[in-house]
């Protein structure tokens, strides 16, 4: 089962949850070659390929296979996934799926850099409610 890289939303556990339907074990890891960008207008971040970003995250591990397809959905048309290395704080190299912003859509994007503490502080209630909403359209 695959792992996966997340840098956005599905850091927080309780959406994690909710979005995949399932608990995985994580760790802290860091993404080379990529930033991580606001989305005008969102709460969510963009992650884009940029040589010399560097972008904090959680690596799940052993993602079952309904939560993939869960969590496709729940990103949507704007990403698509890609394999990458991440790199733990210990130096261990981990192989993980991502969602990555697709280059189309980069009219979409803020030069700002998206912030989880300010995800977490103002950000969050708002994405939850509009996600829920969301949600129970396509149920």
């Amino acid at each position: 089962m695959p792992n996966l890289f997340a840098y956005g939303t599905l850091m927080c556990d309780d959406i994690m949850y909710e979005v995949s339907g399932c608990y995985a074990d994580s760790v802290s890891a860091i993404l080379h070659g990529y930033s991580r960008r606001s989305v005008k207008g969102e709460h969510y971040p963009a992650l884009v390929s940029d040589q010399h970003g560097r972008v904090e995250g959680l690596v799940y591990r052993d993602v079952p296979a309904l939560a993939w397809h869960r969590m496709d959905r729940y990103e949507g048309e704007m990403y698509f996934r890609q394999q990458v290395q991440t790199e733990l704080y210990d130096g261990e190299i981990l192989i993980a799926e991502t969602y990555v912003f697709r280059p189309e859509f980069a009219a979409l994007l803020e030069q700002a850099e998206w912030d989880l503490d300010k995800f977490l502080e103002r950000g969050k209630v708002h994405f939850l409610m509009h996600f829920r909403g969301l949600m129970s359209l396509k149920e």
